[in-house]
């Protein structure tokens, strides 16, 4: 910008104003300029900070649901282990054909096309789903919009398998984002489409001995075959892609480019504040950076500035790194998401759930301890309502937000993210060791390293730091009754916050006798009552 500036005090009162309009007017202009500029993805790339909305929220839900809720059996894979006899080392997926067989029918007559047909979502209320959400203390709200299995969540223009045609006959991303905005938080999509080539490809199978031996599978069929069936006037090939040995470099660009085209609208049409996309770089390659260079202009235009996120197992510069079913075993510089999910992410009927009240309020506080945030993907039953054991657990969660969230929301990590036997790397018998030994065995990544209800207890010195401003907390993982240290704490530690003045329980306000020296500090907890969940303590230090 260039400005003409003069000694305005020689001038008329008229002339003053016509140069105070002509300079605001100018730097409007240039403003505007900016939010309404399509800048390339580098430049966006080049710009961008996570935004501090992400930062401050630290705990989201998400609904990870579609038509693979359905059969509530064979793990998370249900749609390609259906049609799979031996699913090798998926042994998750190892009742999903039997099941099928049982329950639907051979997949020759009866496939997976089929099972989205029976799936009706009938008690789906994304409104009961969202208060539900927020009053157990999310602050943003993630849904699923297409999983590997190929098929649509929302109203696309491109793909002719979604939501609105077949099955529920709803527009389900629709629905929880109008829900979402009504009640004022943040709302995110998770796209998983870029392998279901790949994941399709039993579908194209056969039986190798039995009855229906040499029989092809439903992915065989074509849009003819469907004549006074259901699906009239639907492809299975636009479901489950064209037949392996028919996928020329043409026609994987012809995909790709529905992949976009689908993916812009899903933007476009729905304005996500987050995306996630279900891998270890973009889906696609530069098809997938135009998807992110789109939800980042597009928010740039809407706030004048970058305030969306976008998700990758794989930190790219520009993006924020995804970490599932597991944590950090260290402090980040940048801000992250770890996401966890009860059972097989879709719900299975009759499984032992990974996690319950406890193990979530420890995956949040230990994300949270390390500059990231928790995405709980909460599984519905194929209704649309929530399984009840999950619902228990959620509420736990919630009561204890709303005791202990002034730890948790809006706080940022301390130059430690805490302490303990096991993050001085002493040997101790806890899920915390076996942790540290994981992540050191993984070296490149520390997905499905969690916490779960299999794992042991913290040790009772395990803690956590969270600040925000000039509030400190230690967060106790396993508190029991008596003395322990902290040696992070020492007066002489590099670490120390300073000299310790007052501390006492978040949640009842008692106050906590302790001791700081040059080997640490010693805090007496206070015995307690009931079920051990972490226990927040408020610590103020001299000024």
């Amino acid at each position: 910008m260039n400005f003409l500036f003069v000694n305005i005090k020689f001038l008329s009162t008229f002339s003053k104003l016509i140069i105070y309009f002509l300079m605001f007017f100018t730097v409007n202009q240039y403003i505007i300029a900016q939010e309404t500029r399509n800048f390339t993805w580098d430049e966006l790339a080049e710009q961008y900070e996570c935004p501090e909305w992400f930062r401050d929220a630290k705990f989201g839900i998400w609904f990870h649901w579609g038509p693979q809720a359905v059969p509530e059996q064979g793990g998370g894979w249900y749609a390609r282990h259906m049609y799979m006899k031996d699913v090798g080392k998926q042994k998750f997926g190892k009742m999903a054909n039997p099941y099928h067989l049982q329950t639907y029918g051979h997949p020759s007559e009866f496939g997976f096309k089929d099972v989205i047909n029976e799936w009706k979502a009938e008690n789906f209320d994304a409104e009961d789903l969202i208060n539900f959400s927020k009053e157990n203390g999310a602050k943003y709200i993630v849904a699923l919009a297409n999983h590997h299995d190929h098929f649509d969540l929302f109203d696309s223009s491109y793909h002719p398998w979604n939501s609105v045609n077949v099955g529920p006959k709803k527009d389900i991303i629709g629905e929880f984002e109008n829900a979402t905005r009504n009640a004022g938080l943040k709302f995110g999509v998770t796209s998983h489409d870029d392998r279901f080539l790949n994941w399709w490809k039993p579908a194209f199978g056969s039986d190798k001995e039995g009855k229906y031996v040499g029989v092809p599978y439903d992915a065989r069929l074509t849009k003819a075959d469907g004549k006074g069936k259901w699906w009239e006037g639907l492809d299975p090939k636009d479901l489950y892609g064209p037949a392996p040995e028919d996928r020329t470099p043409e026609i994987i660009e012809d995909i790709k480019k529905n992949w976009l085209k689908r993916h812009i609208e899903l933007v476009d049409k729905y304005k996500p504040d987050l995306l996630y996309n279900d891998g270890f770089n973009f889906t696609y390659g530069d098809y997938g950076k135009e998807v992110t260079r789109k939800l980042y202009n597009n928010s740039l235009s809407e706030n004048g500035k970058i305030d969306a996120v976008m998700l990758l197992k794989r930190k790219a510069k520009g993006t924020v790194n995804e970490v599932e079913s597991g944590g950090s075993n260290t402090l980040r510089e940048y801000p992250w998401q770890s996401e966890i999910t009860f059972t097989d992410w879709f719900y299975k009927k009759d499984r032992h759930l990974t996690h319950n009240a406890r193990t979530i309020l420890e995956m949040l506080i230990e994300a949270v301890s390390k500059n990231g945030n928790l995405l709980l993907s909460m599984e519905l039953n194929p209704d649309g309502t929530i399984p009840h054991e999950i619902k228990k657990s959620v509420v736990i969660v919630g009561d204890w937000l709303k005791i202990n969230g002034e730890a948790i929301y809006g706080t940022r990590p301390w130059k430690v993210f805490g302490d303990g036997k096991s993050v001085r790397g002493e040997e101790v018998e806890t899920v915390e060791g076996e942790l540290r030994n994981a992540t050191e065995n993984q070296k490149h990544g520390e997905h499905f390293n969690q916490r779960t209800t299999a794992t042991p207890a913290f040790a009772n010195d395990e803690v956590r730091f969270t600040t925000k401003g000039d509030d400190f907390y230690i967060i106790v993982m396993n508190p029991k009754g008596g003395e322990f240290v902290i040696p992070s704490f020492a007066k002489s530690s590099e670490v120390n916050p300073g000299i310790l003045k007052d501390l006492s329980q978040l949640y009842d306000g008692r106050k906590v006798s302790f001791k700081q020296t040059n080997n640490g500090l010693t805090i007496n907890m206070l015995t307690v009552n009931g079920d051990s969940y972490p226990v927040v303590l408020k610590a103020e230090f001299k000024k």
